[in-house]
């Protein structure tokens, strides 16, 4: 007789399963694991920006009490040639950027590993460099593709006369500046060889690609691989690739024969994990007196390195979000002496919406139109780029009910009325958009004879609350109590998934974790009449047909956010009073752990706006806000009460669960938001990020 009862867990508030453990320092991450015989390293950052090492002096260095080996380009074990240049650690002396690892010190302790590495001493032929981006960079050029295989350039009617003739224009520029994604776990592995098998423990958004990444570099089986990424404190995308800590640790594991730990040192993390490159975005839109747009035109420029081509897909959503008959979008890069960039939050969407939603604000101001009301009256029917229709579009239902929550409707438009003494107050919307991705993915679920279930899969929690998340989903599926379910993740041994990014992995893990377990069910209740068998029953499925699925349509999550702010006239500080936002991201599987992920996005959209900025110094060629001191990141004191809301959608073109990724939309609208709510108090535009407190004085006293 079967021993499940028909339960409804997708969609209810559970709390993490993790939960307990991370609290009583039960969960264990990546360098919290520590063999006998542990060993430590630090590494040796580059001094100039480009040029070739000459010489490395070690002696110093080995002469430190429990120093065990300094490794440098004429030491270092060879690796085998892999898809990421930067990954190439300490093969050559040539040097390509600021910060690149010139040499790695290895110790019985931390604190010698540091001595070690302070006492190296390189010598280097310094060559000119160049690290600024401008818009008229001689040497832009036009990439092949953008991030996400899109193309760079995509032109649709005639947009110069559309523009030349609309009744109204906007043309204007924003800057976003260089990001970093800071988690607050830092890159982090340790490394140990047993044979010529490889096992690790590191810092990642996805260890099946980590242990590719590994077995081609070292030469080895993927078999010989473990990649264990059990828990991870934050990633941002930064951790979505292989990072150069990992590698190294590998490699001093295996001069020294001893395990090895690696922590990225965080004020080397902006040069050695990627980053968000700087933007200059011109940004036209020509209308009717109405408001309708009939010419768009968003163009990029922006930066990669030397080695390897990394270009943001800022000018995509503008493609699809606005009715735009006549549309030019490009991007145009140049590869300057700097480290590669790479993903950070929402990458494309967050840069190219910032411009697009403060252009379409400053269209409502010149139309005379609300800007709420002026995004519904460009709202596509169908996708405007591919003519495709919608799998579902609640943008315009995001916007009324945001509005509606917010108390839109006694807002005065006039700008720089409102006042509290000293204080200038406004408001300001903008909207959210990010696409709905699909990865290939497997699971197994397995009937234990005692009557649980097991669930395996190599996802991985980056703080998401994936593993609580996908525990709902295979309990959803076998009809069962969640406490049934145990779900086992973060390993490389376990059947691959793919990487946590691009708001993909509940998707792409989901529907494996659905189809596996819908398969075990049926089995059990065909073959055993519902219970398991002695022995156990094991089933496993992977999302192949998902990736393909539902390309006929054009599927999109949406939002909209509100904000308000203050400005003091005498000091030209910016505060965020309130912010509210509403999303239609499909059936929302956990509300506890979706709040949790649209507030944070939105979080960061605040800190983008009023925070974070990080600069090139042209003559060292480094970011100079390298630590959280001078980096600034939003914390509790700039964060006010953030209001988050959904919308009911029903999408059946999705995936078995109904959903859609919910981890990035919520940065993409809201720095637009608040500096159109800026503008709003101030009568000012800013159009270049972040705006600090000097900024808005020069605006207000110039």
């Amino acid at each position: 007789m079967s021993s499940r009862t028909p339960t409804a867990v997708l969609g209810t508030p559970a709390t993490r399963a993790e939960g307990v453990d991370k609290v009583t320092g039960a969960a264990r991450y990546a360098v919290e694991h520590t063999a006998p015989g542990t060993a430590y390293a630090w590494p040796v950052p580059a001094d100039i920006v480009r040029g070739t090492v000459t010489a490395v002096h070690t002696e110093a260095a080995l002469a430190e009490p429990g120093a065990l080996a300094v490794l440098t380009h004429q030491n270092a074990p060879r690796l085998r040639p892999g898809d990421d240049p930067g990954l190439a650690v300490l093969q050559s002396p040539q040097v390509v950027h600021r910060g690149q690892v010139v040499a790695l010190a290895v110790a019985d302790t931390l604190e010698a590993a540091r001595a070690c590495a302070a006492a190296v001493h390189v010598e280097y032929a310094p060559e000119p460099h160049d690290v600024a981006l401008t818009p008229d960079h001689p040497r832009l050029y036009t990439p092949e593709e953008v991030n996400g295989g899109y193309p760079a350039d995509r032109l649709r009617g005639d947009f110069d006369t559309a523009y030349r003739t609309a009744a109204v224009h906007v043309d204007a520029v924003y800057r976003t500046p260089p990001l970093h994604n800071h988690p607050l776990e830092p890159h982090a592995s340790t490394a140990a060889w047993d044979g010529d098998r490889l096992l690790t423990r590191d810092s990642n958004q996805g260890s099946t690609s980590a242990r590719e990444t590994l077995a081609t570099l070292f030469g080895l089986d993927p078999a010989d691989v473990l990649v264990v990424s059990e828990h991870v404190g934050g990633g941002f995308g930064s951790k979505g690739t292989t990072r150069p800590q990992l590698v190294l640790a590998a490699m001093a594991a295996r001069v020294v024969a001893r395990p090895v730990k690696l922590a990225l040192p965080r004020q080397l993390m902006p040069a050695l994990t990627g980053h968000r490159a700087p933007t200059v975005q011109r940004v036209r839109l020509g209308a009717d007196r109405d408001g309708r747009i009939s010419a768009l035109a968003q163009e990029i420029a922006t930066r990669t390195s030397t080695v390897q081509e990394f270009v943001e897909q800022a000018a995509v959503p503008a493609r699809m979000m606005y009715t735009s008959p006549h549309s030019r979008t490009t991007h145009r890069v140049v590869a300057l002496d700097v480290p590669t960039p790479s993903w950070m939050r929402a990458p494309g969407e967050c840069p190219g919406m910032f411009a697009l939603e403060s252009a379409m604000d400053e269209l409502a101001t010149a139309c005379g139109v609300d800007p709420v009301e002026l995004r519904l009256r460009n709202d596509p029917p169908t996708d405007p780029d591919s003519g495709r229709p919608f799998s579902s579009r609640g943008l315009a239902d995001c916007l009324r009910e945001g509005a509606r929550r917010f108390g839109w409707q006694h807002r005065d438009p006039r700008p720089a009325v409102r006042r509290e003494g000293r204080l200038l107050l406004g408001t300001g919307v903008a909207s959210a958009t990010y696409p709905v991705l699909m990865m290939p993915s497997s699971a197994e679920a397995r009937a234990e004879p005692g009557g649980g279930f097991t669930v395996r899969i190599n996802a991985t929690d980056i703080g998401t609350g994936a593993r609580t998340v996908l525990a709902q989903i295979a309990a959803d599926a076998l009809g069962v109590p969640l406490d049934r379910v145990r779900p086992l993740i973060g390993r490389s041994d376990l059947p691959d998934a793919s990487v946590a990014g691009g708001s993909s992995g509940t998707a792409s893990w989901g529907w494996a974790v659905d189809k596996a377990c819908r398969e075990l069910r049926g089995r059990l209740d065909r073959e055993y009449g519902g219970t398991a068998p002695a022995g156990g029953l094991t089933a496993t499925a992977d999302n192949a047909e998902g990736v393909t699925a539902g390309q006929q349509y054009a599927r999109h999550a949406f939002g909209a956010q509100f904000a308000e702010v203050q400005v003091d006239i005498d000091t030209g500080e910016a505060r965020v009073r309130r912010l509210l936002g509403v999303f239609a991201a499909g059936r929302i599987l956990n509300p506890r752990t979706a709040r949790s992920q649209f507030l944070g996005g939105m979080t960061m959209g605040l800190g983008m706006a009023l925070l974070e900025g990080s600069s090139t110094d042209p003559r060292f060629g480094d970011h100079v806000e390298r630590d959280l001191a001078q980096y600034h990141l939003a914390c509790c004191a700039d964060v006010p009460a953030i209001e988050v809301h959904w919308i009911e959608e029903h999408d059946p073109h999705l995936n078995p669960m109904g959903s859609k990724g919910i981890g990035e939309i919520g940065i993409v609208g809201t720095a637009a938001a608040v500096t159109n709510a800026l503008h709003h108090a101030t009568g000012h535009r800013f159009r270049s990020l972040p705006v600090h407190p000097d900024a808005i004085l020069t605006a207000l006293t110039g």
